[in-house]
């Protein structure tokens, strides 16, 4: 079982607005021991968001996806997570109760019509996939939903975040540290990553299980004088015994090829 993310929605791809929704998930991950192994991008088109979403049915894996789960016509999730899984939509009446506190929140003790056309047409925000269950929203109470391990939630941060967070402390608090891991690397100066390749080949047959990472820089002085020169962040990750034993076997590699090593500043080292 891995983890993966949807992000969905023209405004991302055009540039109209920035996704901050990944770094949120990694970090939201992170701080309970587990790891992004994979996210997606689609624009708000009904056929390509519901072929993913079949794909990613098929598989294990535990999957976020936001936005458009609303009721505009550019909002076309809910339609999709259904069709993708071959049933129909339906009313949840938990959410439709919710969506009603809501629109008597607005309303502020104003007399209000809730079957008017307006109030009706909110409760297709509470319209789920046959079988779904809810998320709460902490925010304006208008729910997310999930179906098995696939769970759905609108694209304001603001709302998403605290979604998101709620299913894995909810749904997956089994999960939290329960695989040990780290990661440690360090800046190498004065070697091509062709060099360090075969050093990197077999550390990863020396170790298995464990992963080595290579980031070649130019050099950004924007970092800190100690990145103006070309250098590579090069790295392990894996199960914390594992990894550093390879760690210290790829330090004496680097030497043994002749690259200077410089330990990262700790605000930028990577951290277990």
């Amino acid at each position: 079982m891995g983890f993966g993310v949807i992000i969905i929605g023209d405004e991302i791809l055009s540039g109209r607005r920035a996704d901050k929704h990944l770094p949120k998930i990694i970090e939201l991950l992170a701080s309970r021991g587990l790891a992004l192994d994979w996210a997606e991008y689609i624009g708000d088109d009904p056929e390509r968001i519901t072929a993913t979403l079949a794909r990613t049915f098929a598989a294990d894996d535990v999957v976020f996806s936001t936005g458009g789960i609303g009721a505009t016509p550019d909002d076309h999730t809910r339609q999709c997570a259904a069709r993708a899984l071959g049933v129909s939509l339906e009313l949840h009446p938990e959410a439709a109760e919710l969506i009603r506190a809501r629109v008597i929140e607005m309303a502020a003790g104003k007399p209000i019509d809730l079957e008017s056309p307006e109030n009706l047409h909110r409760l297709n925000m509470g319209t789920f996939p046959k079988g779904a269950s809810i998320i709460p929203n902490s925010y304006n109470r208008i729910p997310g939903f999930s179906v098995a391990d696939h769970h759905f939630v609108p694209g304001f941060p603001v709302m998403a975040w605290p979604m998101m967070e709620w299913v894995l402390d909810t749904k997956y608090a089994h999960l939290h540290h329960a695989k040990p891991y780290v990661e440690r690397s360090v800046l190498v100066f004065g070697l091509p990553e062709s060099r360090i390749t075969p050093l990197m080949v077999t550390i990863e047959q020396d170790f298995p299980g464990v992963r080595v990472f290579s980031l070649p820089s130019v050099g950004d002085a924007s970092r800190g004088a100690i990145y103006t020169r070309a250098h590579i962040d090069l790295g392990v990750k894996g199960d914390p015994d594992c990894a550093n034993a390879a760690f210290e076997a790829l330090r004496d590699g680097v030497n043994a090829l002749g690259g200077e090593i410089v330990e990262a500043p700790p605000s930028e080292a990577t951290q277990s």
